[in-house]
């Protein structure tokens, strides 16, 4: 069976892996049909991805197809096809107590800390798999990332009166973006990337760039003031540390994406506007209830993001291209190949 194995930063092989063994209780085998390529996968080939660990195999962006089932698994059946939540939390520490398995302190996620999709089949708890008839390959493998938009949002906790601001038009930010719709005055997305906001622009998003005067341009959309609630997804210290000057007072900022080491900032300003500042972490399963809701009714739409294809075969090379041109890839899928028949 061969996989897509990232040895260390920089070194993304096609290796050839042993195949699972059969499931156990409340298991299944599943053959991977697509993996979408996230800023992840970016981070660790760059050796700056946190809670990682080489040699790993990537994909956390999975939609697949049911091989087999263990003992004890409902729900879920031979040849469905579903997406797959991809943080296997433990349901005994403190977080999972506390209702945050998201948060949990031996959460296991695929792709990052143990081994992920960018492979032919695995075996994985058969709780993980969310299926929905009606809906194709590509739409399952963009559950995850929209997952992660409607963590970040129920973090903000947007309200009517609150102006928003989208720092990095990625994947994740465009996720924020979409499920902040209609539960806020105003939406502007801001990116260093031309590209990326010319991409916006043909979505019919309000952008401005991500300049020295990102807190004027962004006022100037918002009636004058600066917005109330900020979502930083870019994962870059610099940027992280400029989103406090873009929160309005008494605005909240939520932090999506993240990196290595520390952050600083200006506490008389952080005090002076009395700012909430929020991680936020994963997504949990209600929220992937919402998102599968989102995208039947066609009111959540990943699909035009999709500007690059490849295949197991093929990332080995194309990862490098990708991460080399990132400003002009939204969203990267691999094809591992259709259904059953």
């Amino acid at each position: 069976m061969h996989a897509a194995v990232l040895l260390g930063p920089g070194r993304l092989e096609s290796v050839d892996v042993p195949e699972p063994e059969g499931p156990g209780p409340g298991e299944a085998l599943v053959a991977v049909r697509r993996v979408g390529v996230c800023g992840t996968d970016f981070h660790a080939y760059a050796g700056a991805q946190n809670f990682f660990e080489y040699p790993r195999v990537l994909g956390h962006e999975l939609a697949v197809e049911v091989l087999a089932v263990g003992a004890g698994v409902d729900g879920v059946q031979v040849g469905d096809l579903c997406a797959v939540l991809p943080y296997l939390s433990c349901g005994r520490c403190l977080g999972c107590r506390r209702g945050k398995p998201n948060c949990c302190e031996d959460i296991q996620v695929l792709g990052v800390t143990i081994d992920g999709g960018m492979r032919e089949r695995l075996v994985i708890p058969a709780a993980a798999l969310f299926c929905r008839p009606g809906l194709s390959l590509d739409q399952l493998a963009l559950i995850e990332t929209l997952g992660i938009g409607m963590h970040a949002v129920r973090r903000g906790e947007p309200r009517p009166d609150d102006a928003a601001l989208v720092i990095g038009a990625g994947p994740i930010g465009l996720a924020v973006a979409q499920c902040l719709s209609g539960l806020v005055r105003n939406i502007v997305v801001t990116d260093v990337s031309a590209e990326r906001l010319a991409f916006c622009d043909q979505l019919g998003l309000a952008t401005v760039p991500a300049d020295v005067d990102t807190a004027g341009n962004s006022a100037e959309l918002n009636g004058g003031d600066l917005p109330t609630l900020v979502f930083d997804a870019t994962g870059s210290k610099v940027s992280m540390e400029r989103a406090f000057s873009l929160v309005g007072t008494g605005g909240r900022l939520v932090f999506v994406g993240h990196t290595t080491g520390d952050l600083t900032f200006a506490n008389p300003l952080f005090h002076r506007r009395e700012l909430d500042v929020r991680a936020s972490r994963n997504a949990v399963a209600s929220e992937w209830a919402l998102v599968l809701e989102g995208v039947t009714a066609g009111t959540l739409d990943a699909l035009p993001w999709i500007n690059r294809r490849s295949t197991l075969a093929s990332i080995p090379g194309d990862l490098p291209e990708y991460a080399a041109d990132s400003g002009s890839i939204v969203k990267a899928m691999l094809d591992l190949g259709n259904v059953s028949l």
